[in-house]
């Protein structure tokens, strides 16, 4: 008989313990039942049992005073100890709260930073003890300039003053010259009337930024004084250049850019592109945040994805700050039953916007507005989140243009027709406020691929919403989803205010990336809006038959406009000119998009 040789088990977390050290800065608070563990970028909650605070403290001190292998031999394999102290620590690798025992830099200036936030702290301090930072001013006065340099000897780095060609006020250039003779820079400007640093570039780019930046905050001013010349309060100046020189020392080492908390690896391939920040800094009280900077290089992006993208999108664009074009809100006005959104229209008077959901309706709003400012309403500009949202905006926009053959339009029931949606908005509009309104629906060919529906109402039968769409009753749903958003936000003067109301244009976006319960059918609006997408691509090409509508990018005229077109690109947002007539400028009667 022969005896099975003795098998060992594989390492495993506790075993491993004594390569690894705990991150500076980490904390642990107890709980009635767990552990509130958190480092600088990130924590976790774990619950369960009331020991493990106790447990936390073995790992603690096992990890400060290298006391892996005791508290290995403490808890053999197998036991419920072992097993509780091995999550305990798989938790902490997984938060990036434990770095490498051999990766720890050498002593020094920014040892413990490095500790804290860098993958591999040693190299990245090899890679700032190798680079020479250089900061250049045109005007030596400005305290802004030896504020960098004091920020960048606490951190260790070698940095020089240099002169600059610029002119005077134009605040500094950081430049940081690699071995490999690579540089990289960031600039910065500190003023009462307006602060900022700059995304990290070339110094060619990093200057071009500057230069718009400065134009941009110039025009709205921040919380101090407008464009004010004056050198800023110690304060700021002090924010400002330990802004720029984290920035700049970041990029040198690796490290994720400080207006994120994503960790290097989390940064890297397959990772969506991110936007380009801004630090954009007031003094009274000193305060700082960092704010999507579309400005500088044309940096096109695909189009987005899903709908948080877009929405990502509509946050940068309406920058309070940076931002080319008005943010639409919700501000004070109803959302049941039908979300409205609004902003300043540029050209002057409100832009409104009505949903089936604020988000939506704030995406629409803010695609109208960026029309309405590339072309002034009347040139045939479309815009939207990709170019199939674009097109299908503007298909959309040039069948409604069309004349339809008088008596061509047929009632439509919303009761008699099966269709959950149309009925839903219908109740709506007509039981729940009440407005005496007919529908009207149209078939655009004979082939039935393409319906227009109108909703008329009032006492002079006005034209209150309508929309094209692949079905009669999907064409209804958004026709009276329109003219229920028109009635909600009361009649609009066609004088000083605007009107859009989505389609099925949008409905892509809506669920891309949203998996539907087995039961969403199109009685719900999520499983409704996923049968409205896989309709569009045939909707299209039988409105593109139907209208001989032709597209192409748009080419901007002036620097104002390419400004706002390179913002858009840069979100992933297309902008079309077609030949199809704008239906918004002015708002004529009852036409919703």
């Amino acid at each position: 008989m022969t005896t099975a040789p003795a098998t060992t088990a594989a390492p495993d977390a506790l075993d491993s313990l004594g390569s690894w050290r705990l991150r500076p800065g980490v904390t642990a608070s107890a709980l009635a039942q767990g552990l509130h563990v958190r480092g600088w970028s990130s924590a976790v909650s774990m619950e369960g049992s009331p020991a493990l605070p106790a447990l936390w403290r073995m790992v603690e001190e096992a990890l400060r005073a290298d006391g892996a292998a005791d508290l290995a031999a403490r808890a053999p394999a197998g036991t419920p100890l072992r097993a509780a102290l091995c999550t305990l620590i798989g938790q902490l690798h997984t938060q990036g709260m434990l770095v490498g025992a051999s990766t720890a830099p050498a002593d020094g200036p920014a040892a413990e930073w490095l500790a804290t936030v860098a993958a591999r702290p040693a190299e990245a301090a090899a890679a700032l003890a190798a680079t020479r930072v250089e900061v250049r001013t045109a005007d030596r006065d400005d305290p802004l300039a030896p504020a960098a340099l004091r920020a960048l000897a606490r951190a260790g780095v070698t940095a020089t003053l240099a002169g600059s060609r610029e002119p005077a006020g134009s605040g500094v250039l950081l430049t940081a010259a690699r071995p490999d003779g690579t540089e990289l820079a960031v600039a910065a400007l500190a003023r009462p009337g307006g602060a900022f640093v700059t995304p990290v570039g070339s110094p060619a780019g990093a200057g071009a930024d500057a230069a718009a930046l400065r134009a941009r905050l110039g025009r709205d001013g921040l919380d101090g004084p407008r464009a004010a010349e004056a050198p800023s309060g110690p304060a700021l100046t002090a924010l400002v250049a330990g802004g720029a020189v984290q920035r700049l020392l970041c990029a040198v080492a690796g490290l994720p850019d400080p207006d994120s908390e994503d960790t290097a690896e989390e940064a890297g391939a397959g990772a969506s592109p991110r936007l380009r920040t801004a630090l954009v800094a007031a003094e009274d009280p000193p305060h700082a945040a960092y704010h999507p900077w579309l400005g500088g290089p044309p940096a096109p992006q695909p189009p987005p994805g899903t709908l948080a993208e877009a929405l990502a999108g509509v946050e940068a664009l309406g920058d309070e700050h940076l931002g080319p074009l008005p943010a639409p809100g919700t501000g004070s006005l109803p959302q049941l039953p039908v979300a409205l959104v609004e902003c300043a229209a540029p050209g002057g008077g409100r832009l409104t916007a009505g949903g089936a959901r604020a988000d939506l309706a704030r995406l629409d709003a803010l695609c109208r507005a960026a029309e309405l400012r590339l072309g002034a309403g009347r040139s045939g500009v479309v815009v939207g989140a990709g170019p199939g949202h674009a097109l299908g905006r503007a298909l959309r926009r040039a069948a409604l243009a069309r004349p339809l053959p008088v008596g061509a339009a047929a009632p439509w029931n919303p009761y008699g027709a099966g269709h959950a949606q149309a009925r839903h908005w219908w109740t709506a509009l007509t039981g729940r406020l009440g407005v005496r309104a007919e529908l009207t629906l149209t078939p655009l060919d004979t082939a039935e691929a393409a319906f227009r529906a109108e909703v008329r109402g009032g006492r002079d039968g006005r034209l209150l919403g309508q929309a094209v769409e692949a079905t009669a009753g999907d064409a209804a749903a958004f026709a009276t989803l329109a003219a229920l958003a028109r009635v909600q936000a009361g009649t609009p003067d066609p004088t000083d205010r605007h009107f859009t109301s989505a389609g099925g244009e949008l409905c892509a976006l809506a669920v891309a990336g949203i998996a539907a319960a087995p039961w969403e059918d199109e009685n719900w609006s999520a499983g409704w809006w996923a049968r409205v997408a896989g309709r569009e691509a045939a909707l299209q090409d039988s409105l593109r038959r139907l209208t001989g509508l032709s597209a192409r990018p748009w080419a901007p005229d002036g620097p104002d406009t390419r400004a706002v077109l390179t913002a858009l690109r840069a979100c992933g947002f297309t902008a079309l000119e077609t030949g199809a007539p704008a239906t918004d400028a002015p708002d004529t009667e009852g036409e919703s998009r």
